[in-house]
């Protein structure tokens, strides 16, 4: 495929990518279950689902100028219309785990207020208005919205617990309001939250430790992963054999889109064993 005619074939779909993009409301889209709506909310995408479809359509564009010059067009476009999700997924994991430190935090506030003689609903909107993440704290603040428009606590918070994904914070949430409906003493109830958040820094403190302890074999991971396109390049420079097998029509189009499949597969089951071990 020529440069010129990849180039009228990216802004064509540019063209009607951004004439789809103004029919159709973020509303439309939401309606549709975007697999990216879930991590572009924990990831602090503000900017609607309208203009993440357009970055990733800009994206693969680019991806198919780039592989149109390495004469792979279509593996390019592949790739490129990807990697945003990909990024988007990082961005809501690392959002995440600094979500349920944040929410640890606000539960042992929470029972430290709880000591101190304040009721349950002043002590967990002390702890949410101190909290400098709005992700750990979002379902706390709509159950106490719900609280102050007449709804009962604890059925709002089992609500809350009912829709997060989080399964600490789905444990925490419940927990929460079990210990309402059992109308436990306010020192009792200090003492399950306080429970609550200890366990769950215990669990972070053991995520920790595997992170370090496999931390090691990930940065070998990625240094075997560079080194295999570099020895691939070294040996196209010094055999022409080589070289013309990698830029001929089979390379072009199964070996090189092949290695980097391969290459992607390799850090994605490197990171899922990881969190296999977490969960």
């Amino acid at each position: 495929m020529s440069l010129a005619l990849a180039g009228a074939i990216a802004l064509g779909t540019l063209v009607a990518s951004l004439g789809l993009a103004l029919a159709v409301g973020d509303r439309t889209l939401a309606r549709l279950a975007h697999p990216d709506a879930e991590h572009l909310r924990r990831s602090g995408w503000r900017h609607g689902l309208r203009r993440w479809e357009g970055l990733r359509m800009a994206s693969a564009m680019l991806g198919l100028l780039a592989g149109s010059l390495l004469g792979a067009p279509l593996a390019g476009a592949a790739l490129a219309a990807l990697a945003p999700s990909a990024w988007v997924r990082l961005r809501a994991e690392a959002a995440a785990d600094h979500a349920q430190r944040e929410l640890t935090s606000i539960l042992a506030a929470t029972a430290g207020s709880l000591g101190s003689g304040l009721a349950l609903p002043e002590a967990l909107r002390r702890a949410v208005e101190r909290s400098s993440d709005p992700l750990a704290s979002a379902f706390l603040s709509e159950a106490l919205r719900a609280f102050e428009l007449g709804a009962s606590l604890g059925d709002a918070l089992e609500r809350a617990a009912g829709r997060t994904r989080d399964a600490r914070e789905r444990l925490a949430l419940g927990t929460l309001a079990l210990g309402i409906a059992e109308r436990l003493p306010r020192e009792r109830l200090a003492e399950l939250i306080g429970s609550i958040a200890n366990r769950m820094r215990y669990e972070q403190e053991l995520e920790d430790e595997v992170r370090a302890r496999a931390a090691g074999a990930r940065q070998q991971q990625r240094i075997l992963a560079l080194l295999v396109p570099a020895l691939a390049a070294y040996l196209a420079l010094t055999m022409p054999m080589l070289a013309a097998v990698l830029s001929g029509e089979v390379g072009r189009t199964f070996l090189i889109p092949a290695a980097a499949v391969l290459e992607g597969a390799g850090f994605l089951i490197g990171r899922r064993v990881v969190r296999g071990a977490l969960a």
